[in-house]
């Protein structure tokens, strides 16, 4: 199913929960209404706005469907803003006086006739009305550039919601566009000459991008233009557009509420065959499983909790039947997940997903499975949503404005499918370490961890097996493990739990210094570890010994020994890049995972990432 046809059948889920506006109809930012008498006279006001924060924002409203404007002067019908509904705005030109009369042009043509009190009222409004009344009342400055609808005086609802008005918005959709087959329903019907604007896409034009458009030359296949290059009905074109339209708004349930890297992620159920409950079990889930809150559990309860959600995804990735897992979720039950990044005019697709929510709900534990490490880093209080996770391991200076654009897509992408994360990933991991952030927060260890253990097994053809099995029987390079694994066999792991020693020997003898081996050599030892490690190892000696003088350090020299016996003679010349990442791992195991009894570094046993 494509993204479009998926969209326009969860329309039908959202219009019967009242979410999606009716045909014809879209939901727009209104912050007064105009109070008419039967004469036409206005006589009143309605202000919707409401307050946020420190400002009076506008209500979103249903009102007949906003036209597209470019250039062209166009007047929506039954509400516009004030420059074409009332011929005033703050910024007076001769172009106001245009909008204004195509607005009354629009009306007195459609209201011709009209015996309905309300559309009459509108119709002798617009004859009678002069833009200098604006200077008196109902009218205030505040007024100005803002979107206004009409009310006839005594009536509880507006006056294009009225039944008459409805049937003028009816038989003004249904147009005269040439009919064709749509690619969404297959049916043949009047085709929508410019697809719906997306509004609620972090970071596009506020006004709306397109995700379907044609609007240069080289999109006249064959003499078609715009929209006749993908034929999509006015009925489907509005139901795709009013779904994806409410899904993308502020506090949606359908949303995830914070943008992955670039991306504006949706996501819905189908409840085809599986029921409502069903459905929105799978949304819940995995709103719950993907964008967990981030913050630290400020009650037992919420601690009960973050076990719990620990305990359900490690069910999930062992393959169990979603059933037992939950009790409201039904196997078999589609499941759709899209992100949407800006680009321009338009919307770039950084991913769409479309599978079975059980497949979901396993990649989901596989992916919490991966990035499992010991001990648990400082504020990972259950498993970080890949937004957290991003900005903890790749930003700069842990800002969500500087994860780098495209790599939230990738990331999900990988999460959601259980392939590859993105080398890219691991490098901007490493990049951050290599730049001075701190290699004894565990986040970029489990990162790094969880990069190269899922490229080993799809190198190795193991994949994402439902049974979690991590044999590499046919590789020489094995899995970084979860916890300290002192009789790995690889060189770079090795070298960065020495590293980790030496650091240690050092604060042992010389206490708090201002140039740290850490901060002096992390980068070089991990790169090139054959000409950083001599050096190291001839001060060992001294420092071991200045250690012993202050009463410390005894446990160095045995942990020297036990780590070297587990390297070969000749230490590498470099490490690429994954040997980097086990070495950044190696080093996180050994420094967090030290006994606190040793009291030999400022940290000991204990993680200082927060």
């Amino acid at each position: 199913m494509t993204i479009l046809q998926a969209l326009d059948r969860y329309y039908d889920r959202m219009a019967a929960r009242g979410e999606a506006e009716s045909p014809g109809y879209s939901r727009e930012k209104i912050s007064f209404a105009l109070v008419l008498s039967a004469d036409g006279e206005p006589i009143d006001r309605i202000d919707f706005r409401q307050v946020n924060g420190k400002r009076l924002v506008p209500a979103l409203k249903e009102v007949p469907a906003a036209v597209r404007r470019t250039m062209a002067i166009s007047p929506n019908l039954f509400w516009d803003k004030t420059a074409y509904a009332l011929g005033r705005t703050g910024a007076e030109d001769a172009r106001t006086l245009q909008e204004h009369n195509a607005f009354r042009t629009l009306h007195l043509e459609v209201l011709a006739g009209a015996n309905d009190a309300g559309l009459a009222a509108l119709r002798r409004f617009l004859e009678r009305w002069m833009p200098e009344r604006f200077d008196a009342p109902p009218f205030i400055p505040e007024m100005l550039d803002t979107n206004v609808v009409f009310r006839l005086d005594g009536d509880a609802g507006f006056i294009h919601e009225r039944e008459a008005a409805r049937r003028i918005v009816e038989a003004r959709s249904a147009g005269d566009a040439e009919q064709a087959m749509c690619l969404i329903t297959g049916a043949v019907a009047p085709v929508r000459r410019l697809h719906p604007s997306i509004r609620g896409v972090e970071g596009a034009q506020s006004s709306g991008a397109s995700l379907v458009s044609f609007n240069l030359e080289a999109f006249k296949s064959y003499g078609k233009e715009q929209g006749d290059n993908a034929p999509t009905s006015e009925a489907a074109a509005f139901r795709y557009g009013a779904a994806l339209n409410r899904m993308l708004d502020r506090g949606s349930r359908d949303r995830i509420q914070r943008t992955v890297g670039d991306t504006t992620v949706v996501f819905w159920a189908d409840a085809s065959g599986v029921g409502e409950t069903a459905a929105n079990a799978a949304e819940d889930v995995f709103a719950t499983i993907f964008d967990p809150p981030s913050t630290k559990p400020a009650s037992d309860s919420d601690a009960q909790e973050a076990v719990k959600l620990r305990d359900r995804l490690e069910d999930f990735a062992k393959g169990r039947p979603v059933k037992h897992i939950d009790p409201r979720l039904e196997p078999g039950t589609r499941f759709y997940v899209l992100g949407l990044a800006p680009n321009a005019a338009r919307l770039s697709v950084r991913f769409w997903l479309e599978d079975r929510f059980e497949h979901v709900a396993h990649r989901l534990g596989l992916h919490a499975r991966d990035l499992a490490i010991e001990p648990q880093p400082g504020g990972w209080v259950r498993p970080p949503s890949v937004q957290r996770l991003l900005v903890k391991t790749t930003a700069l200076q842990e800002k969500f404005d500087n994860i780098p654009p495209q790599l939230g897509g990738e990331v999900t992408r990988a999460v959601l499918t259980g392939l590859p994360y993105p080398r890219t990933l691991l490098s901007a991991a490493i990049m951050r370490l290599r730049a001075g952030d701190d290699p004894r927060s565990g986040w970029r260890a489990a990162a790094i961890k969880a990069c190269i253990n899922r490229a080993l097994r799809f190198r190795f053809g193991e994949g994402a097996r439902p049974d979690g099995s991590r044999t590499l029987e046919r590789s020489n390079e094995e899995e970084i493990p979860v916890a300290l694994e002192p009789q790995s066999k690889n060189a770079a792991y090795q070298l960065g739990r020495l590293f980790a020693v030496l650091e240690a020997a050092q604060y042992a003898a010389l206490g708090r210094v201002n140039a740290p081996i850490g901060d002096r050599y992390s980068a070089a030892a991990s790169a090139t570890p054959a000409r950083v490690f001599g050096p190291l190892l001839r001060g060992l000696k001294h420092h071991v010994s200045d250690a012993k003088k202050r009463g410390k350090g005894g446990w160095i020299e045995p942990k020297v020994g036990e780590i070297m016996l587990m390297l070969p003679p000749d230490l590498p010349r470099t490490l690429h890049l994954e040997d980097q990442g086990r070495f950044a791992v190696g080093y996180y195991h050994e420094r967090a995972t030290r006994p606190a009894t040793s009291n030999d570094t400022e940290t000991e046993g204990k993680n200082n990432d927060e």
